[in-house]
């Protein structure tokens, strides 16, 4: 609730987002900042820049763990 006692969604929770920050997609993840960051520098999650920032499509935290899942299976 907010100040005035509205129910409010977090920002990351919306589902129309296209894209998100690294800190939304590390929220989505349950993983810090930090390791987010080192995650999108090996390329195991996607990440695009936008002019200087840098952004995460919405679906990729999703497919990262699938991915995850997916080797953990066949191993």
């Amino acid at each position: 609730m907010d100040e005035h006692g509205t129910l409010t969604t977090p920002v990351d929770d919306d589902p129309t987002l296209v894209l998100l920050t690294v800190e939304e997609a590390a929220r989505r993840l349950r993983i810090g900042r930090t390791t987010c960051f080192a995650l999108i520098r090996t390329g195991e999650l996607e990440s695009i820049d936008v002019g200087h920032l840098r952004r995460v499509p919405a679906d990729a935290p999703a497919e990262y763990v699938a991915r995850r899942r997916a080797a953990k299976r066949a191993a």
